[in-house]
């Protein structure tokens, strides 16, 4: 368990501290110790919202005279499709589920905190298993384009002392990306909870009966760290995805006619 160094004089009762998400079930299989901890739980549930959200903006769905609701879902639809296309190509449509739901997914894991929760995003396994399918995604287009023997070929360009450079690369492409998503969001967890338990205790050295500054303070900040940066690393999430994944093949105008 971490602790942060506060000044004593800032010490209310309990101390602050930052630890990881709780374990609730613990499980030895073949030796390996496998935790079931708070986060499965939570992406249980954030699945569930996602679920529960889409089935109610495409119920019913009519081609005239359509609802607001249905014109939401239109909507929500047209953008990330224009997205992908504008930044991927037409031939890269197919992967819109996909974008869709890494984005979704991102920005309700990290806004279900504002329910008083640990957010989702704030676990890097969570982070880093979205990276390792955007992996899997990149080579498995570089070997699509390029064969197998183009793939290993790539590591040696332009020059075979490139190799261990042109590795290092490779593998650190999905843990940048789940560092970078990771420390905003879990980095603005850990301000927020220092803003408040600083104005908490704050409040009790002036004696208040009750700590009215963490009411409005916090809620003014949290609009920046709870709203505004979670949309935001959710888009560059996406973004980085979308760029990776198109980069791995030819340019469109290059790529083979689809059977």
């Amino acid at each position: 368990m971490a602790l942060f160094a506060i000044p004593k004089v800032l010490q209310g009762p309990e101390e602050l501290s930052v630890d990881g998400p709780k374990v609730i079930k613990t499980f030895h299989v073949f030796g390996f110790k496998i935790n079931f901890t708070e986060t499965v739980v939570l992406e249980w549930i954030v699945i569930g919202i996602i679920l529960l959200t889409a089935f109610l903006l495409t119920r019913n769905l009519k081609v005239r005279n359509v609802s607001k609701r249905q014109a939401v879902a239109e909507m929500a639809v047209e953008a990330i499709t224009n997205l992908v296309r504008d930044t991927m190509g037409k031939r890269w449509l197919w992967f819109t589920p996909y974008i869709a739901s890494v984005f979704c997914f991102s920005i309700f894991g990290s806004l279900i905190s504002l329910l008083g929760v640990r957010a989702v995003t704030s676990d890097f396994s969570v982070l880093l298993s979205w990276a390792a399918v955007t992996f899997i995604l990149i080579t498995a287009t570089k070997i699509r384009y390029g064969g197998v023997g183009g793939y290993l070929k790539g590591f040696v360009d332009p020059i075979p002392v490139m190799l261990p450079i042109n590795i290092l690369s490779e593998v650190s492409t999905p843990a940048a990306m789940a560092l970078r998503h990771f420390g905003n969001i879990a980095g603005g967890s850990i301000i927020m909870g220092l803003i408040y338990y600083g104005l908490s205790n704050l409040s009790h050295m002036i004696r208040l009966q009750v700590p009215v500054l963490t009411v409005g303070i916090p809620a003014v900040l949290s609009l920046y760290f709870d709203l505004f940066s979670d949309f935001m690393q959710a888009f560059i999430f996406i973004m980085l995805t979308m760029v990776f994944i198109s980069n791995a093949g030819p340019a469109e105008d290059e790529a083979p006619q689809a059977n």
